[in-house]
């Protein structure tokens, strides 16, 4: 199963955002990683600025780059307006549904409980993070994980959900009702400069 392993905050102080979830270090330390990160030139090139943007959104949806590449491609097949598309493409996939529910804390934490079969989708275990969710699809937490400790507290401390989702307490399962638009995806990510960027 690939995936990024390597350190978070050193990232998230890259980008100068919290794109793991609350991070002290960069609380602490605002400016970029490494010995000259608070030296470095803030002037950058447009291909500079075009790259930064894909890299966010690949840490954040935590996609590899060849995943990633056919997200964009398959975006692009699509009508409509291609960056916005490869945002909710990103956005369908069952991992950060799991974590949009408030089921996992952090979309790493989703798709932990995808891929050890915690989650089910329409009633069938399903164990591959990057499925793409339908709307209308039921996700539910499975029978046998309900009592997971992990799992309770993040629902607990969830305190609101997207408008693109809805939950059911009592029965722990929630759904995708509705393609999200772009003003509902909160994520800070230029998908404009993205599509430029795949577009040369």
């Amino acid at each position: 199963m690939a995936r990024y392993r390597g350190p978070q905050s050193k990232i998230a102080r890259r980008f100068n955002e919290p794109i793991f979830g609350p991070d002290k270090a960069l609380e602490r330390k605002n400016y970029g990683p490494g010995q000259h990160g608070n030296n470095r030139r803030s002037k950058k090139s447009e291909y500079a600025g075009q790259l930064a943007e894909k890299q966010k959104a690949k840490y954040t949806y935590g996609i590899l780059e060849k995943q990633f590449s056919n997200l964009f491609k398959e975006a692009s097949r699509r009508k409509g307006i291609t960056g916005e598309i490869l945002l909710q493409l990103c956005e369908a996939r069952l991992d950060n549904i799991v974590y949009r529910l408030g089921i996992a804390p952090t979309r790493r934490a989703s798709r932990q409980l995808v891929t050890h079969r915690h989650i089910t989708v329409n009633g069938k275990v399903m164990n591959i993070p990057s499925y793409s969710v339908n709307v209308g699809d039921v996700i539910a937490v499975r029978e046998k994980s309900k009592s997971l400790e992990v799992i309770n507290n993040s629902l607990i401390n969830s305190i609101e959900r997207c408008e693109y989702v809805e939950w059911n307490p009592d029965l722990m399962s929630g759904r995708l009702i509705a393609v999200p638009q772009r003003d509902q995806i909160a994520e800070n990510i230029k998908e404009q400069l993205i599509v430029e960027l795949y577009s040369k």
